[in-house]
C-alpha cells in the first residue's frame, strides 16, 4: 500500500512537471509574438516621428530646429517618467541583470509598455540613443509578467526572461540566431536542452512576426554581393584591434558622462544642459540625429557625400581629408551624444550607438588603407565588419556581433573577416576591461550572476536574513554569576558582551567557562571582562555576500558577529549559510 501511494505521488509529481514544461513552451511563443509586435510599434512609431519632424528639414544644412527637437523629446520624455511612470527606467539590460540576480527575475509591470512611450518621445525628436535596450526590457518584462502570474519557479521565470529578451532582438532586427545568443551572452543564462527550446520558440516566432509585418521597411537592412578575399585578412586583424580600443574609449567615456551628469541635483538644469549639449552636436553633426542607421546605408550604398552634405561642412565635401576628418568627429563625439540624451533624462540604449561608430570607423580604416596603400578595399564589408568589431568590444559579446551582422545582411560569406575582427576587437577590449559596459557597474557592486553557478546561487542570496538576533547579550560588568543565569535561559553557546551602547566588546564562548561556572566562590568576583574573548573578525552589514565567505574563509571561523555602524546586530553562522546555500542551490538547478 504504501508502495502504491508512492508511485501515485512521483506520477503527480512527473505530471506536473511536464506540464510546466509544456506552459513555458507555450508562453515563450506567446512571449516572441508580443515582443515582435512591440518592436514594430517602436521601430515603426521612431521611423514616422522622424520622418514627420525632419521632413524639409534635412535639405537646409544647419537649421536651428536641429537645436530645438532633441531637446523637446527629451523634456516630454522626462515628464512622462516623472509624472506618469515615476520609476527609473533607464539603462534596460542593466535593470534586467540586477532583476535577476536579486529581484528573483521581477520587473515591474509597467515596464512592459513604459520604456516603449519613453524611447519613442526620446528617438523620434532626435536623441541619440538606440531603440534596441528599451525593447529588450519590454520583451523581458512580458516574460517576467507572464510567469510570475502563473507562479512558475525562479529558473522558469529567468527562462521566460531571456525568451523576451531573444524575442525582442530577434523582431527588431528579423535575426533569429542573433536573439539566442544574445541572451546567452549578455542575460549569462545556462545553455541547457531545457532552455534552448524555448528560447528557439520565441526567437523564431519574433522573426517570422518581424517579417509579416515590417518585411524590408523600416529595419536596418543591406545584403552582401560577392566572395571574401583572403588577402584582406590583416586588415580586417587590423580593424579589429582598433575597435577594441575604441570599444574601450566608448564604455569609460560613457560611464563618466553619465556619471558626471548624474552629479548635478537639479533635475531640469540637468535635462537643459543636455539638450543644449545633444542640439549643439546634432547642428554640427546631423547624423548624431536619431539611431543613425539612415547614416550607415549611405555608406554602404556608396553614398558618401549625402553625410557630409546635410551639414554645414557641406562645401568641402570634396577633399577627401576634410571627409576623414568629419568621420573621425562622428566616431569621437558619438559617445557625448548618446551620454547626454541618456543623462540629461532620456530614454535609450547603447545598441544602435555602437553600431553607429563601428560602422563609421570600418569606413574610416578602409579608405585610410586605400589612400595609403593604394590597396582596392571593399568599403561596404569593411563597414559591417566594423559594426561586429564595435559590438563584441563594447558588449564583450563576439558571438552575437557575428550573427547579428550575418543575418541582417545575408552575408554568411562575410563569417571569416566578421570572426576575425570581432574576436581581435573583444581580446583587445576584454584586455583592459573584464567586463562590459553592461556589466561592469553590477560586477563593482557585486550584483552580477555569471556562468558560475556557485556564484550565481551566492549573488541571489539575501545573507542579511541569516542574521541570529537570538543570542543572549551580557554587559563587561557583569559578574561569572550572572551568566550562570544567563546561560540557563539560553539554547546557544555564544554570549555576545556589548556596552550600555550596545556597541560590541567582545564575546564569552560557553566552553571558555565551562569549568568554572560551578565554582561559586567566583560568581561575585569574576567579571565578564575577564572573560570574554575577541572575536577573529566581524562583518558589517553592509558588506556583500562575497565578502562575508571570504572573511569566513580569511578566519576559519564558524561564527562571526554583525556590526551596523560600530553598533551590534547579532552572528552570522557559516553552517547556517551553506544550508540556505543547497536550498538556492536546488531551486536554482531546478528543471
Amino acid at each position: 500500500m504504501f508502495k502504491n501511494r508512492f508511485f501515485k505521488k512521483i506520477t503527480r509529481q512527473t505530471l506536473l512537471e511536464v506540464d510546466q514544461v509544456k506552459l513555458v513552451y507555450f508562453l515563450s511563443l506567446v512571449i516572441g509574438l508580443l515582443s515582435a509586435l512591440a518592436a514594430a510599434l517602436l521601430k515603426y512609431s521612431i521611423h514616422y516621428i522622424h520622418k514627420i519632424l525632419t521632413q524639409g528639414i534635412t535639405s537646409e544644412p544647419g537649421t536651428y530646429l536641429y537645436l530645438a527637437f532633441p531637446l523637446i523629446g527629451m523634456f516630454l520624455t522626462f515628464m512622462f517618467v516623472k509624472f506618469i511612470v515615476r520609476d527609473n527606467i533607464s539603462h534596460g539590460i542593466s535593470r534586467i541583470l540586477f532583476s535577476i540576480s536579486r529581484k528573483k527575475g521581477k520587473l515591474n509591470t509597467h515596464n512592459t509598455w513604459t520604456s516603449i512611450v519613453a524611447s519613442i518621445l526620446t528617438i523620434g525628436f532626435g536623441g541619440s540613443v538606440g531603440a534596441e535596450a528599451p525593447i529588450v526590457l519590454t520583451g523581458s518584462s512580458i516574460g517576467s509578467v507572464l510567469g510570475r502570474f502563473f507562479k512558475l519557479n525562479y529558473k522558469n521565470v529567468t527562462l521566460l526572461i531571456g525568451c523576451g529578451a531573444a524575442g525582442a532582438v530577434s523582431g527588431i532586427f528579423k535575426a533569429p540566431i542573433a536573439g539566442i545568443v544574445f541572451t546567452l551572452e549578455i542575460l549569462m543564462l545556462d545553455l541547457t536542452i531545457s532552455s534552448i527550446v524555448p528560447l528557439l520558440i520565441s526567437s523564431v516566432t519574433a522573426a517570422t512576426v518581424a517579417y509579416f509585418l515590417m518585411g524590408n521597411n523600416v529595419l536596418f537592412n543591406f545584403n552582401v554581393i560577392g566572395a571574401f578575399n583572403i588577402s584582406n585578412i590583416p586588415w580586417y586583424l587590423l580593424l579589429g584591434i582598433i575597435s577594441g580600443l575604441i570599444s574601450l574609449y566608448f564604455s569609460k567615456m560613457t560611464l563618466f558622462l553619465e556619471g558626471s551628469y548624474n552629479k548635478i541635483t537639479n533635475a531640469y538644469l540637468r535635462l537643459v544642459l543636455g539638450g543644449i549639449v545633444l542640439g549643439g552636436l546634432i547642428y554640427l553633426f546631423p547624423p548624431f540625429y536619431g539611431e543613425g542607421y539612415d547614416t550607415i546605408m549611405s555608406l554602404l550604398q556608396g553614398n558618401t557625400e549625402s553625410v557630409i552634405n546635410s551639414s554645414i561642412f557641406s562645401h568641402f565635401s570634396g577633399s577627401f581629408w576634410v571627409i576623414i576628418l568629419f568621420m573621425s568627429c562622428l566616431v569621437l563625439l558619438k559617445v557625448i551624444a548618446s551620454s547626454s540624451t541618456n543623462g540629461a533624462g532620456g530614454v535609450g540604449g547603447i545598441f544602435a550607438p555602437t553600431l553607429f561608430i563601428g560602422g563609421i570607423n570600418g569606413y574610416l580604416i578602409a579608405g585610410i588603407l586605400k589612400k595609403v596603400t593604394n590597396l582596392e578595399l571593399p568599403d561596404n564589408r569593411f563597414v559591417l565588419v566594423g559594426m561586429a568589431g564595435m559590438m563584441a568590444g563594447v558588449m564583450h559579446a563576439p558571438l552575437t556581433a557575428i550573427f547579428l551582422i550575418a543575418e541582417i545582411t545575408g552575408g554568411y560569406n562575410l563569417l571569416i573577416p566578421l570572426i576575425i575582427t570581432s574576436t581581435a576587437a573583444y581580446i583587445t577590449t576584454r584586455s583592459f576591461e573584464k567586463h562590459s559596459i553592461y556589466h561592469v557597474q553590477l560586477a563593482e557592486s557585486g550584483d552580477l550572476i555569471t556562468h558560475d553557478k556557485d556564484k550565481a546561487v551566492l549573488t541571489r542570496m539575501n545573507w542579511k536574513r541569516e542574521i541570529e538576533t537570538d543570542l543572549l547579550m551580557v554587559m563587561p560588568s557583569d559578574t561569572l554569576g550572572e551568566l550562570v543565569k544567563v546561560i540557563a535561559r539560553s539554547k546557544r553557546n555564544i554570549f555576545p558582551v556589548v556596552d550600555e551602547y550596545n556597541i560590541l566588546e567582545g564575546v564569552v564562548y560557553l566552553d571558555d567557562v565551562r569549568e568554572i561556572m560551578f565554582q561559586q566562590n567566583l560568581y561575585g568576583t569574576t567579571f565578564m571582562k575577564d572573560l570574554m574573548t575577541m572575536p577573529p573578525s566581524y562583518i558589517d552589514r553592509k558588506e556583500n555576500i562575497e565578502t562575508v565567505m571570504e572573511t569566513f574563509r580569511k578566519t576559519g571561523a564558524w561564527n562571526l558577529p554583525v556590526l551596523d555602524n560600530g553598533y551590534y546586530v547579532g552572528f552570522i553562522s557559516k553552517s547556517r549559510i551553506f544550508s540556505t546555500y543547497r536550498d538556492l542551490l536546488v531551486e536554482f538547478s531546478e528543471e
